[in-house]
Formats: structure tokens, C-alpha cells, sequence
């Protein structure tokens, strides 16, 4: 292969080649930063209903950290061959060589097992249900070998997050009962507006190896408005929600910043100009997160 021809470096990774390293940029860790504090908004929802101590945080952190672990690991185990075939992905650190699967496998058998100790030690609910999570987050990297809409998946997956975080803190359901689900529908939309985003880079080796995606049936006008469908669903349900959960002003504030910052991110996207998708998917989404986050987070400690 040639310096021209040579894949560079995935974005979002960290140069070097420590053992912490690999491992870090496996699973992309900083990628948690997306969902990590809807998982927090959660928490916060739920503190409406019951008290929240620093040992819950800490478990659902945790517990958050831990499940994505296993997510992306056990991804980039199932994804292994089409990976070490795109010029994208050939320097991830299984088809590159650096981590061999058999110690990726060790280590998401690892956090899988942390993510189900953490979720027993928030109450008995979370327990019972970390199965059934870990299972769909292990069946998303699958789907997009028979489904154009993985990024749902993906966006359910990363939905569980704030139901987790409230039910951590409740052990109960919510009242109303679909105020829970609008919640989780917004993450999902979410993430899978951005997810599609994400694909939009892929298109042809897609089609090239038969795997399925929103951007490879619709091309990439057509993806980027479903994004947008979605985006606008998320900003919906976000309010309902979070009005129902006990939500006041300056949680509607927050949603509406995110409303604001998302009409951003898609400024940065457009068919046949995908040169600031970086921008677009890491930095837009760590912001959107971290500042709805702060808004729910602030509106509770000044009540």
C-alpha cells in the first residue's frame, strides 16, 4: 500500500500505542460524553420523586460507562472483517492487529459483567433489566445486515440511558407511565438523526458489501431529511416528557437550546458536502448533550 493510499487515523481517537490507549480508542471512550448526562438527566427527573445520594450517581456512571463498553466492543468484534476492508476503519485497532479478539472479547465479557453488578447494586429493577439491555445493545451491531433503520436501533440502544438513570433513582416506573418513553424516544431520535449522519460517509462501501442503511436507500438528500424528521421529534418529546417528569422553565429552555444548536448541526451537512460532518457529530453532539444537561441540572438545584 502507498503514503497515498494508506488509511489515516480514525477522528475522535488518541495517538500512541499503550495498552490503555488501545482500549481507549477501541470503544472511542470519548464518545460516552454523548449520552453519559441524559443518562444524569434521568437521575436529576427522578430526584423530583426521590432523593438522590452520590452513591447512585456513582453507580450509574458506572453502570452507563460500562454497558457502552460492552456495546462497542462487542460492535467492533461483530464488525471485524467489514472494518479491515474499509479504508475508514482498517486502522481500528482488531483488523489493525492491535488488540486481537480474544482480548476484546475478555474485556467486553468484563465490562458487561461491571455493568450488571453496578445495575443490582442501584436496586432490583435495574438488575432484572440489564440483561434485556445488554442484549439489545448487543443486537444492534447486527441489523444493519438486514435493516435499513440500525440507526434506530442504535438510537433505542442509547435511549435506555435516562430510563435507566430515573428508574435507578425511583426503582419504580414512572407516573405518567409514557412520560419514560417520550424520554426514551427523544434520545432515540437523537442519536439516530446523527447516526445518519454518520452513515452518509459510508454510502458506497455499503452498497458495495450489501449492507443496509437510510443513506444507501435514500441517498443523502433523502437521509438528511429523516435526520431532520427525527431531530425535530427528539426536541418534541423532550419537552412533553420532561414537563410530565416535573420539568419547569428552564428545563423548556434547555430543550430549546438543544432546538437551536441542532438547526447548527445540520447547517454543517449537506448532499455532496460532508467536509464538517466531524464538527457536525462530535462537537455539535458533545455540546447539545453537556448543555441540556446543565440546564435540567441547574433548574433542580435552584428549586
Amino acid at each position: 500500500m502507498t503514503a497515498e493510499s494508506a488509511p489515516v487515523r480514525e477522528g475522535q481517537t488518541f495517538a500512541g500505542a499503550s495498552r490503555l490507549t488501545r482500549y481507549v480508542n477501541l470503544v472511542k471512550l470519548p464518545h460516552t460524553l454523548f449520552a453519559l448526562p441524559f443518562a444524569l438527566v434521568g437521575v436529576v427527573l427522578a430526584s423530583y420523586e426521590q432523593p438522590v445520594t452520590w452513591r447512585i450517581v456513582a453507580w450509574v456512571a458506572v453502570a452507563f460507562t460500562a454497558a457502552r463498553f460492552a456495546a462497542m466492543g462487542f460492535n467492533r468484534i461483530a464488525d471485524r472483517r467489514l472494518d479491515a476492508v474499509n479504508p475508514r476503519t482498517a486502522r481500528r485497532e482488531i483488523p489493525s492487529g492491535a488488540i486481537r479478539v480474544r482480548e476484546a472479547a475478555a474485556a467486553v465479557a468484563v465490562a458487561a459483567a461491571v455493568f450488571v453488578l453496578a445495575a443490582w447494586r442501584l436496586n432490583p429493577l435495574c438488575g432484572w433489566l440489564s440483561p434485556v439491555a445488554l442484549g439489545w445493545v448487543f443486537f444492534y451491531s447486527y441489523t444493519k445486515r438486514f435493516t435499513h433503520f440500525a440507526h434506530l436501533a442504535l438510537g433505542l440502544g442509547t435511549g435506555i440511558a435516562p430510563v435507566g438513570g430515573y428508574l435507578a433513582v425511583t426503582g419504580a416506573w414512572s407516573q405518567p407511565w409514557w412520560a419514560l418513553l417520550l424520554l426514551a424516544l427523544a434520545v432515540m431520535g437523537w442519536v439516530g438523526g446523527f447516526d445518519i449522519f454518520y452513515a452518509l460517509q459510508d454510502i458506497g462501501f455499503d452498497r458495495q458489501h450489501g449492507l443496509h442503511s437510510l443513506p444507501v436507500t435514500l441517498g443523502e438528500r433523502g437521509a438528511i431529511r429523516v435526520a431532520r424528521v427525527l431531530h425535530s421529534m427528539t426536541v418534541a418529546c423532550l419537552i412533553v416528557a420532561g414537563v410530565a417528569l416535573g420539568g419547569g422553565i428552564l428545563y423548556i429552555i434547555g430543550a430549546a437550546v438543544v432546538a437551536a444548536l441542532l438547526v447548527y448541526e445540520h447547517s454543517l451537512v449537506r448532499p455532496g458536502d460532508l467536509s464538517r460532518l466531524g464538527a457536525a457529530f462530535f462537537t455539535m453532539n458533545g455540546i447539545i448533550s453537556v448543555t441540556f444537561f446543565a440546564f435540567v441540572l441547574l433548574e433542580r438545584v435552584l428549586r
